[in-house]
């Protein structure tokens, strides 16, 4: 197995919306909360053109929670990044007094110095570097329209004065939707690139060690045909030349079916999502935003900021074992292309979180993402194709063991088992679920959970011989060879 690549030791991140942050209105969960009112739904929708009852309104999260930090903590070191659609019509209230009843004209959304800090705090504690973004609505901009950086120079200060760094940033949300996006009306590539000359001076001025990303745009490559409608990446990148450290993107294989009502938008199904035709979309999309970043911004890493199962707040069975394929396959799928960074989204926040929102109890792509922490290093190694599409390979350096290497085996295939011959005694890591669509998952047999006191269970492999290695039927397979003696690893 030879060394292809190497990914940042922070790859595997997630998000924190700023909505969450904040408190407001989010995508509702379909599982009603216990002691849940019923809610009306609002006056007006909180992203224009979608339905308003399917978004619920939440309390900021509580971000000092021992639990949540501890399961953040065990993912880490990883970035965490804070920003979302919501965030980029935020205001931020630069003062210990009261916040207003209301935001100011021009904004969607206030952020208190309070609820700043108890972010720094959280980043902190778990060992996260924070990523996030600007305001960019009326509220920020002057007489001839163009964005201004006086309120991001406030919560730029603010931040290193309680403590904190931030260490990476787009200038907003998704520009290239940014009609529902708070951008002004009538908002355009034009428009950006005059914003994104602001923001590199602004940054240089006073960010001069934050890593600048961009442009951060969802939903064309594969799904163009589909009906995308909003701005042209190209068109932005055309606007804006070189400027940015890293070129990031976002992507969703399809909407949820809370907004299948979104015209032309595609869906899934749980019958399709161990297909190699839906497991394939990551690559697709990573092609195209490849294909404009050598074109623009040649030789800039690749960075995946936002994640999930479906836009939307995700489907029913995010929340189950089957979104785990899609999860571990893109992170293997991804580090061979060269993406540095995988930001999944959410931590603890609707369908497609990683931890229940309500309980924050680990869902089971929980565990694979704390299986992938412990097992697969930042060398990324060629793992060889199988000859079955429903089984995917990937390699990496074993973590934390010179020459050691680490693979993961994925068997999508419903039915049938495989076998993988392997030349060395190896550690085995199989995760399975007897309900696909269910919330609990056993590692070698047996269910992971947390125990009385919150502590994490211990992910510990099963002695394997060397030779024919069984890949049940819809199963998850890490692998461990400490003594491997890669060259690649040492």
């Amino acid at each position: 197995m030879q060394r292809i690549g190497s990914v940042d030791e922070r790859f595997q991140s997630f998000n924190v919306e700023m909505v969450e942050v904040t408190g407001g209105r989010f995508w509702a969960p379909y599982r009603k909360p216990s002691g849940a009112a019923a809610e009306s739904a609002a006056a007006a929708p909180s992203v224009p053109g979608l339905d308003p009852t399917a978004f619920r309104m939440r309390q900021p999260i509580d971000l000092s929670n021992p639990r949540l930090r501890k399961l953040a903590a065990a993912l880490g070191p990883a970035y965490v990044r804070v920003s979302g659609t919501w965030a980029n019509s935020t205001y931020f209230h630069d003062a210990d007094t009261p916040a207003p009843a209301t935001p100011p004209t021009g904004f969607g959304g206030i952020l208190t110095r309070g609820q700043w800090r108890g972010v720094v705090d959280f980043a902190r504690a778990s060992d996260a570097r924070i990523i996030t973004s600007f305001a960019v609505s009326d509220g920020v901009r002057d007489s001839h329209g163009v964005w201004t950086p006086d309120q991001a120079r406030k919560f730029a200060a603010f931040t290193k004065a309680a403590g904190g760094r931030i260490a990476a940033a787009e200038l907003f949300n998704e520009p290239n939707f940014a009609a529902i996006g708070g951008a002004p009306k009538g908002y355009d590539a034009a428009a950006y690139g005059r914003d994104f000359a602001a923001f590199k001076a602004f940054a240089k001025e006073s960010l001069p060690e934050m890593i600048i990303l961009g442009p951060g745009s969802v939903g064309e490559g594969a799904l163009a045909a589909t009906g995308f409608s909003g701005l042209s990446t190209k068109d932005i990148l055309q606007a804006t030349g070189r400027g940015v450290d890293g070129f990031s993107y976002h992507f969703y294989g399809g909407v949820s079916k809370r907004c299948g009502a979104m015209k032309g938008a595609p869906q899934t199904s749980p019958e399709a999502a161990l297909t190699p035709e839906w497991l394939a979309l990551t690559d697709r999309e990573a092609a195209y935003y490849t294909k404009l970043r050598d074109q623009f911004e040649p030789g800039k890493p690749l960075w995946l900021t936002e994640t999930g199962e479906t836009a939307c707040g995700g489907n029913p069975w995010a929340a189950g074992f089957l979104d785990t394929f899609r999860y571990l396959n893109q992170l293997g799928s991804l580090a061979k292309r060269g993406v540095q960074v995988v930001a999944h989204n959410t931590l603890a926040a609707s369908d497609y979180a990683l931890i229940d929102e309500e309980t924050l109890t680990p869902r089971p792509s929980y565990w694979g993402a704390l299986a992938w922490r412990k097992l697969m290093g930042t060398t990324v190694l060629e793992a060889g194709t199988s000859s079955s599409p429903d089984v995917h390979l990937y390699s990496h350096c074993l973590r934390g063991q010179p020459g050691g290497v680490a693979v993961l085996a994925i068997n999508a295939d419903r039915a049938t088992a495989f076998e993988l011959l392997t030349p060395l005694p190896s550690s085995r890591y199989e995760l399975k679920a007897d309900d696909l669509t269910g919330s609990a998952v056993q590692l070698n047999g047996r269910e992971l959970k947390l125990g009385a006191d919150d502590s994490l269970p211990a992910i510990t492999g099963q002695p394997t011989a060397a030779g024919k290695i069984r890949l049940a039927p819809a199963s998850i397979t890490f692998l461990a060879f400490p003594n491997a003696g890669n060259a690649s690893c040492r």
